[in-house]
């Protein structure tokens, strides 16, 4: 079976630094996609970074540009989110996700949830002000 683990979250203070891991079991990576989304009390998830494993490229939310970088290992089946500059509004629980194909017009559909089919648990980030 497919699954996606997300791990890495916990509390850190403004400004401080987090690196989230997404190791993926039961398929491969190569020729997909993976996303990161997260989700806070009372709001809708939305997407944060995204990589397309078929042409190596990447979104990023405006929110986070500049301060979240997204890579994979792919021989090892893990895309990491490294978390610079946090600040308070990026408190959610964040999930990685995978599409069960490719995902067609990448940088139309990269922050659709309804694009991805299998989903990790979430990890919780907490920033502190």
């Amino acid at each position: 079976d497919v699954q996606l683990q997300a791990s890495g979250g916990g509390l850190v203070q403004a400004g401080g630094s987090l690196r989230l891991s997404c190791a993926a079991s039961g398929f491969s990576f190569g020729g997909l996609a993976i996303g990161w989304f997260r989700q806070a009390p009372g709001k809708e998830r939305e997407g944060v970074a995204a990589i397309n494993f078929y042409d190596g490229s990447t979104n990023y939310r405006d929110s986070v540009k500049g301060r979240f970088t997204i890579s994979s290992d792919n021989a090892k089946n893990t895309v990491f989110l490294q978390m610079d500059s946090l600040k308070p509004e990026d408190t959610a629980v964040y999930y990685c996700a995978a599409p069960s194909r490719p995902l067609l017009l990448f940088n139309l559909w990269a922050f659709s949830p309804s694009k991805y089919d299998y989903w990790g648990q979430g990890t919780l980030v907490t920033v502190s002000s």
